[in-house]
């Protein structure tokens, strides 16, 4: 019996698609591993280092997962207490946000961002369409998210504005791409490599808002790196971050809340509150302090 170990590029849920050297070999799953106590509806995931074997009459078949390092996980639906891995064992996460065409929810950023830091996975906002923004949005969009920590890289993938950019970053790493429906992540992927061939989606004009063009996640390997393209999400529910920790999870608020008068402070109405304070002198963004006071409300209505 031929027994090997490969990456996990494309999983549908019956199949998995498991580079092996330079080979593709289309797997099935143990039925068994999915009693293992994962809440997760999807046990095996993009990215997945995985042991595979070969029985006789031809069918692969996958019968062990190695220990992730990190991984991307959402909320599987609204209230639910499953979980959905979108893609493990990545080395950066990028997230395309649009402010047009459609309008990526500020809260949905803040979201992904916090999972990323609390699973320990570096985040890069690529701020995409910037032909279609004029200066001053695009100004006060770094002011936020530069001021909170993070890069932001301005990119025009049908005008090539940061791809360069973008590929520097790619060289010999794994990468997710991730964002709502219609934000160009399949287009930046062909800009990135023209050799991936991804079927792009326009914008539904009945709800302004992307139409789905990646059912689900795949690998793709380039001259430099693998890329992860997921499909588009329209919201993103956190799940196993407790509250008392949830700030934790914000670079700007780490960085203050030392400043504190109480040491258990909750940054939501205790008085001397250090983070509160900036949020008052503009030092931290408001939306990002509404973002997290929304994540607090929301938990506490998952656990009613």
């Amino acid at each position: 019996m031929q027994r090997v170990e490969g990456l996990v590029m494309r999983a549908t849920g019956s199949w998995y698609e498991v580079l092996y050297g330079e080979k593709i070999l289309s797997c099935r799953m143990r039925g068994k591993l999915r009693l293992r106590g994962v809440r997760s509806t999807n046990p095996i995931v993009v990215g997945d280092t995985v042991v595979c074997e070969c029985g006789e009459d031809g069918e692969w078949i996958i019968v062990d997962i190695a220990p992730r390092r990190n991984y991307i996980i959402r909320r599987a639906s609204n209230l639910s207490k499953e979980s959905h891995i979108i893609a493990a064992n990545i080395d950066r996460a990028m997230l395309v946000v649009t402010l047009i065409e459609p309008v990526t929810a500020t809260e949905f950023v803040d979201r992904f961002l916090v999972t990323c830091e609390a699973y320990k996975v570096p985040a890069t906002i690529l701020l995409a369409k910037i032909d279609l923004l004029s200066e001053e949005s695009i100004a006060e969009f770094h002011r936020i998210y530069e001021g909170a920590g993070y890069e932001v890289i301005d990119i025009s993938a049908t005008q090539g504005i940061g791809v360069e950019r973008v590929k520097e970053m790619l060289a010999g790493k794994t990468t997710l791409l991730s964002g709502n429906s219609g934000v160009g992540k399949s287009t930046l992927i062909g800009a990135i490599d023209p050799t991936i061939e991804i079927r792009t989606g326009e914008i539904s004009d009945s709800f302004h808002k992307g139409k789905h063009t990646t059912t689900f996640s795949t690998m793709y390997r380039t001259a430099d790196g693998f890329i992860i393209d997921t499909p588009g999400v329209k919201g993103f529910g956190l799940i196993d971050i407790d509250d008392k920790e949830l700030w934790h999870y914000f670079p700007e608020m780490i960085s203050r809340a030392g400043e504190c008068r109480f040491f258990n402070c909750t940054h939501t109405h205790e008085p001397h509150c250090a983070i509160i304070e900036a949020v008052k002198s503009e030092e931290i963004a408001y939306s990002r302090y509404e973002s997290y006071l929304k994540i607090l409300d929301e938990d506490d209505k998952y656990r009613k």
